[in-house]
């Protein structure tokens, strides 16, 4: 779909290894316009306003909280768009939805890395669908962005740790666009990441509100 094998006949490889460029199937934003389209939520204030929510369980999301090796890095704080998403109601036991967006030009997850002093930073975007929701809609596999395909999560029960972070099992696409991943831009940690300075804290929109 997407041209894809124009596109991958062009250079997927130097897609992969830098935000920049310009290649892109047709019909898909590049990265610059993703970037272009999210830059207004470096003020988590504007997201707020647009309404997106932050993770009501507080966490900022790392490798190590996922079972993976804490070089890895990190994800951070989500604030998500619950209609994005399709979200009608809180989990049951875990987050279900029936959106199927998939368009980056308006991503349904903004990505923050906590500062310091107490202020987000945003270093990312991610789209997300549920898989039985996309499935339903009549796809035969998961989404793509670029010619990739979205990573598959779901949780392994036998696991102690929660694999799909109490979601039930979706498809999703991280795009790092403000922040530089030296192991790809589509990879969904990134080790220039980090959830040092986050906080539990209540009220507010700071860094710790995720």
């Amino acid at each position: 779909m997407h041209n894809c094998g124009l596109f991958w006949a062009t250079g997927v490889a130097s897609l992969l290894a830098s935000a920049s460029t310009q290649a892109h199937p047709v019909g898909e934003p590049s990265l610059e316009e993703v970037r272009a389209a999210a830059e207004r939520f470096a003020d988590v204030e504007v997201a707020l306003a647009e309404g997106y929510v932050p993770d009501p369980m507080n966490k900022c999301e790392t490798a190590e909280m996922m079972g993976r090796p804490a070089e890895e890095g990190a994800m951070g704080i989500h604030y998500f768009r619950p209609d994005l998403l399709g979200i009608k109601g809180p989990p049951s036991p875990r987050v279900d939805g029936d959106g199927t967006h998939t368009d980056f030009r308006q991503p349904a997850v903004l990505l923050y890395e906590p500062q310091a002093d107490g202020s987000l930073e945003l270093v990312g975007v991610e789209n997300l669908v549920f898989r039985a929701a996309w499935l339903a809609a009549g796809n035969a596999g998961p989404p793509t962005f670029h010619c990739v395909a979205w990573d598959e999560m779901a949780d392994n029960p036998a696991t102690a740790i929660d694999e799909a972070h109490m979601f039930e099992p979706h498809y999703d696409r991280h795009v790092w666009v403000f922040r530089d991943n030296p192991n790809g831009v589509f990879t969904p940690f990134n080790p220039a990441v980090t959830c040092d300075h986050h906080k539990a804290t209540t009220g507010g929109s700071t860094a710790a509100d995720d």
